[in-house]
Parts: C-alpha cells; structure tokens; sequence
C-alpha cells in the first residue's frame, strides 16, 4: 500500500483521479485546473495558476512515472486507478451521512457513556476519536 499512499496521499492528485473518474477517464488539463480551483476553494486567477503549475510540474510527472495517467497535447487520460482508491475517497450523497459525522456522533455517545458510567477512560479515548474525526471531516469538507 506504500505507492498507493504516496500517489493519493495529495488532495490535488487525489481531486485529479476523482475528476478523470467522473469523465470516463479523459479530461482537458484547463478543465481539470477549473474543478480543482473550484473544490480547493479559490477561483481567482491567482489560484488557478498555481493549480496549474502544481499539475503540470508535480502531479502528472508523478503519475505518468506510476503509470496511472497519461498526458499527451493538454488533454489527461486515466490508465488505471490505483489500488485500494476507494479507501482514500468518500463518495457520500447529498443527504446522505457522511462516515466522519458517523463517527462524531459515536464519539459524542461514547463521551455520554463515560460521563454516565464514572469511566475516564472511555471518555478520553471517546475524545481521541472525536478530536480525529473533526480533523477528517474538515479535511473532507475542503475537498467538497
């Protein structure tokens, strides 16, 4: 899982993947460094650009080198999707609850029952769990 983890532990590969998928494997680079603007956030010419330095000089060598993409005349084609890509995305509907609010709110259950039960223990490690699922909520949050 060491290579997996390296080409998909990056929010822009892993948005780049994500975008191939949703456009049957081929995508123009400008629309790619739209979609990606968009999901990080910023718009503005400014951070456009900066997407599209960050692909063209980091992110596609990278994935060219794994053979996961190919990259000829601005347009990017999927080759391949890496193995274990759907542990690394969360594809939630739009009312449906995520897994990182599911685990909040076990967490916050978890913390109740140690309050209730007089258990330190089990309300510190309820916190631990709820202090990293804030951290991987937000982190999925970023990329919606």
């Amino acid at each position: 899982m060491g290579a997996t983890t390296t080409i998909l532990g990056n929010d822009r590969r892993m948005l780049m993947i994500e975008f191939l998928q949703k456009r049957d494997g081929h995508a123009n680079l400008r629309e790619m460094v739209e979609y990606i603007a968009e999901r990080e956030g910023g718009t503005d010419r400014k951070h456009r650009k900066s997407v599209y330095v960050s692909l063209v000089q980091t992110h596609i060598p990278k994935l060219q080198r794994e053979g996961v993409i190919s990259f000829d005349h601005g347009v990017v084609t999927l080759l391949r999707i890496p193995e274990d890509v759907t542990v690394y995305m969360e594809v939630v509907n739009k009312h449906d609850i995520s897994w990182s609010v599911f685990y909040m709110g076990a967490s916050v259950m978890f913390i109740l029952a140690g309050f209730y039960l007089g258990s330190l223990s089990l309300i510190v490690t309820a916190f631990i769990y709820l202090f990293i699922s804030l951290v991987h909520h937000s982190r999925v949050k970023r990329l919606i």
